[in-house]
């Protein structure tokens, strides 16, 4: 099993400095001794903020943006996936994430995320 994070397109990371889903699953390795590939995913298309978008429209957006890394897709040749995300709204991000993973190869897709928006709240 090998663990991902979600990743950011490079200039929204300039722009935080971090990305939160490679801190979560970077702890999550350390604590179950699984390996983590920070840098399996890409997202090369910079996507516009998902805020107030329904889950068609996230979905489209999203289409193309996601994909493996080049040099990463032999990590996944017959093996499960973690997918690693801070918050999960739709479930889009996590869908293109899951499609990229499988199209390489991927054998099973999990998902952990550390908070769920409340589609009622």
């Amino acid at each position: 099993m090998l663990i991902a994070p979600v990743p950011l397109h490079w200039s929204r990371l300039i722009k935080r400095r971090y990305n939160q889903s490679a801190l979560l699953a970077q702890n999550l390795g350390r604590e179950t001794g699984l390996p983590v590939c920070p840098d399996l995913l890409v997202r090369k298309l910079r996507t516009p903020v998902l805020d107030g978008k329904t889950a068609a429209e996230r979905t489209e957006v999203l289409m193309n943006a996601i994909s493996v890394h080049p040099k990463r897709g032999h990590h996944l040749a017959g093996r499960d996936v973690v997918l690693v995300d801070d918050v999960m709204t739709s479930g889009a991000t996590l869908s293109a994430c899951a499609r990229a993973c499988l199209a390489s190869g991927a054998n099973h897709i999990f998902v952990l995320v550390l908070a769920r928006v409340a589609k009622d709240a």
